[in-house]
């Protein structure tokens, strides 16, 4: 059984990595409230079925993609019930085809694993490499839910707060795009 932790409204008293402590500091500058959970290794969407249950929210997709020469970086929000199309994320946003990102690259940009790419991510994006592109439908929720940076600890955050207060605070202001 997948071991989801009771709601806890307070940061960690310790960190697992300069990303999750920069999360929890940074949500406190911003008074910006959170539940979260701590739960088992979670990695694919099937695993946040119940985390989304403890929490009482949705879980959000978050990909981070890149164009064939690995210039340009983008962090692409949706929701966790549409599958990726390529194709229809480049129509959109009017850019030649992406894929994913190879590890290495998340790793050394947005300062996460496998599994735990988040919009706070781009609190490690000092050189503001990575574009913001959410999809419409996740504006739709009340409750953004999220991992926290780690693949162990998951936040409920109202998405209003998330994308007009961190993302400006961030200066990572994303795009919205109907998929």
């Amino acid at each position: 059984m997948f071991f989801v932790s009771d709601i806890l409204e307070k940061a960690p008293d310790s960190y697992k990595s300069l990303l999750q402590e920069k999360v929890y500091k940074t949500l406190e500058n911003l008074q910006i409230s959170f539940e979260r959970v701590l739960t088992d290794e979670a990695i694919s969407m099937d695993d946040c079925i119940e985390i989304n249950k403890k929490l009482d929210m949705k879980m959000v997709k978050t990909l981070f993609l890149c164009n064939n020469n690995k210039t340009e970086f983008y962090l692409f929000i949706t929701t966790a019930d549409k599958p990726f199309k390529s194709k229809n994320f480049s129509n959109a946003l009017g850019i030649s085809r992406v894929s994913f990102a190879p590890v290495e690259l998340m790793e050394h940009i947005l300062g996460v694993k496998v599994g735990a790419a988040t919009v706070f991510s781009v609190l490690m994006d000092q050189e503001n490499l990575v574009q913001v592109a959410i999809d419409n439908d996740v504006l739709l929720d009340e409750w953004y839910g999220c991992s926290d940076g780690t693949t162990t600890g998951y936040l409920k955050v109202k998405t209003n707060l998330i994308v007009n207060n961190f993302l400006t605070y961030a200066n990572h202001i994303p795009t919205i795009i109907e998929m």
